[in-house]
């Protein structure tokens, strides 16, 4: 019963941990090639699975509400950053910082004058709804093996995207030294807005992916951009390989963290210990991870100049 346990949060820690990866790597690309803090984001992420949500119950099919709403979002992600955001690269981090949680209030404020306050369903496609069994005696939701190879062939595409073009080449140019790209004649107005805009992409597909296992509502981007910031600082800022290694601790240190630590209170210190300080202590566990990884690697576990 333990390993079986121990096999379902596993998958469970994975399939977290690679859609925070979908979600971290744009930040990533953005905060290491633009040198700016983007709070919106988050946003990015909830607008994105209310457009996936949308176009597939007007379409009917998942599928094609997938792919409509990723490259819708991807198109409002780049006209965001040619019209508002290029004006925040020039400024402090606080200016960015204010600009993008600005963008980010106005678009819950959107998202609710459009959609409503209540949240709104998305559902898996029928052919994933049921259970697979992985082994004899364990079965594990057919939807959740999908997203795990999604994220997995995401990382994937990313990788070869990163290291094997001449586009990754600048990319990795841009997270490594911005002057020196620019000086070496890479069209830095035009790789923002692409890096941008397939962050933006990464971000709707995670949203669009996890709209069915979570609730597609208003103001569901802050949490979730907390974790994502927590994943790059643990991986290093600008690198593809450390969000990947980053997501992937934070989902199953939290995963396991959420799942472990209140039985095991209960079994030591009664069910009124596991009810009140259990879940507190498992939501504080990635940030303790993320304290030692920093005490040990100050610039992250892979930082994009190393």
């Amino acid at each position: 019963m333990t390993a079986i346990l121990l096999l379902e949060q596993s998958l469970n820690g994975l399939q977290f941990g690679l859609m925070l990866f979908l979600l971290a790597a744009g930040l990533t690309l953005v905060f290491g090639i633009m040198d700016m803090i983007n709070l919106a984001h988050g946003s990015i992420y909830m607008v994105g699975a209310y457009l996936v949500a949308s176009m597939a119950t007007a379409s009917g099919s998942f599928w094609l509400g997938l792919a409509l709403g990723v490259g819708a979002t991807a198109g409002i992600a780049a006209l965001l950053e040619l019209t508002v955001l290029r004006r925040l690269y020039q400024r402090d981090h606080l200016s960015q910082v204010l600009g993008t949680f600005a963008i980010l209030l106005m678009s819950n404020e959107l998202v609710r004058l459009v959609w409503g306050a209540q949240p709104i369903a998305l559902n898996p496609p029928s052919a994933l709804a049921g259970p697979v069994e992985l082994l004899p005696g364990f079965t594990y939701p057919a939807y959740r093996l999908f997203i795990i190879g999604v994220g997995l062939a995401v990382a994937l595409l990313l990788y070869l995207l990163v290291t094997r073009t001449r586009y990754g080449m600048q990319v990795r140019a841009g997270a490594s030294n911005r002057e020196m790209a620019l000086a070496m004649g890479v069209d830095v107005r035009h790789l923002f807005t692409a890096v941008f805009a397939l962050g933006a992409a990464l971000c709707a597909v995670a949203g669009g992916l996890l709209g069915p296992l979570l609730a597609v509502q208003v103001g569901m981007g802050e949490s979730i951009l907390i974790l994502a910031f927590v994943v790059i600082v643990i991986g290093g800022i600008g690198s593809i390989r450390g969000a990947l290694l980053g997501a992937l601790l934070v989902g199953v240190v939290d995963t396991a963290g959420r799942a472990l630590i209140p039985p095991l209170f209960a079994a030591l210190f009664g069910a009124e210990s596991a009810a009140n300080a259990g879940p507190a202590l498992a939501s504080i566990l990635i940030y303790v991870l993320m304290a030692g990884v920093l005490f040990f690697k100050p610039q992250g576990l892979f930082p994009a100049h190393g």
